[in-house]
C-alpha cells in the first residue's frame, strides 16, 4: 500500500471555486450532510481547513462554530491542521472538507481531529475518490499535473479503516457526483438531460464509484471496568515443629 505522507507541501486550495466544479461539490456536500446537522449537539464546532468553513452547518443547534486553517481570511484561528491549538477532548463535532488530500499527513491530521475531539463525539470527512472516473483525470497527461489530480487520494475504506482503528463507528459512507468533474455541466442542454438521467442510474447500481464521498463518524469510548480483587484470608503463622534433643538420645539408644 502506498504511504499516506506527501514528500512535498501540496497545494491547498483556499476557496471552493479553485477546484474544478468546486460549486457543484460543495453543493452535493451541503445536501449529504444535511440531515446530520440536527443531530450534532454540544457547544463547539470544529472545521478543519478552508474548505471547511464553506460547508453550511446553520442547521445544527451548536452555535459556536469555529475554522481553522493556515489562510488568514477564511479562518478564525489561523495554525496548522496537524496541530490543533485546542485541549484533549473539548470539541463536540470535527469537520473536515476535502482536507486529507491537501496536507502532508493526513493520518496525522485524522489523529488531531480524534484527540480534540470529546467521546460520542461526531467527525464528517469529504474528499475525492480514487476509484471513480474524478479518479481517472490522474491517468490523463494534461491533467495529472492539475489541482487537484496532483495530489493523493484516498478511497474511502482506507479513511474507514484508519477511523475503525482509532474507535470509530461508521454511521455513513455516501458517494455522489458520477462524473470526471473536470468541466462544468449545461443542464439546459441534452446533454445535461442525459447526465442527470446517468446520475440517477448512476446512484441505484453503481453506488461505490462516486466522485465524492462523504463519511459521518461517530467517536466509541469504551469505559474501563475495574476488576475487583479476590481477598484472601491471611494464613495463620504456626510454629514449625523441631525435633527436641531429647527424642535424638533416645532414638540412639
Amino acid at each position: 500500500m502506498k504511504s499516506a505522507l506527501a514528500y512535498r507541501e501540496p497545494s491547498s486550495p483556499q476557496s471552493w471555486s479553485e477546484l474544478p466544479m468546486g460549486e457543484t461539490i460543495l453543493t452535493a456536500v451541503n445536501q449529504a450532510i444535511e440531515p446530520w446537522t440536527h443531530k450534532f449537539f454540544g457547544y463547539h464546532l470544529l472545521k478543519i481547513g478552508a474548505l471547511s468553513g464553506a460547508i453550511d452547518c446553520h442547521q445544527s443547534p451548536i452555535k459556536h462554530q469555529v475554522t481553522i486553517s493556515h489562510c488568514r481570511e477564511k479562518s478564525a484561528v489561523i495554525a496548522d491542521i496537524d496541530d490543533l491549538p485546542m485541549l484533549e477532548h473539548s470539541v463536540d463535532v470535527c469537520l473536515l472538507g476535502h482536507a486529507m488530500e491537501f496536507s502532508v499527513d493526513p493520518h496525522h491530521v485524522l489523529r488531531e481531529a480524534s484527540r480534540v475531539l470529546i467521546p460520542n463525539g461526531y467527525i464528517v470527512l469529504t474528499g475525492y475518490n480514487p476509484i471513480s472516473f474524478a479518479g481517472l483525470n490522474k491517468l490523463v497527461p494534461y491533467r495529472r499535473n492539475q489541482i487537484p489530480w496532483k495530489e493523493q487520494f484516498f478511497t474511502p475504506m482506507r479513511i474507514k479503516d484508519w477511523l475503525e482503528l482509532m474507535g470509530f463507528e461508521i454511521l455513513e459512507d455516501k458517494r455522489m457526483l458520477y462524473s470526471t468533474l473536470a468541466s462544468s455541466q449545461n443542464k439546459s442542454s441534452s446533454n445535461g438531460k442525459v447526465m442527470q438521467i446517468w446520475q440517477r442510474f448512476a446512484s441505484n447500481y453503481l453506488s461505490s464509484i462516486g466522485s465524492v464521498y462523504v463519511i459521518v463518524a461517530k467517536k466509541r469510548v469504551h469505559p474501563l471496568t475495574p476488576i475487583k480483587p479476590k481477598w484472601r484470608l491471611r494464613p495463620s503463622l504456626q510454629p514449625a515443629r523441631v525435633p527436641s534433643m531429647n527424642s535424638n538420645k533416645q532414638f540412639r539408644k
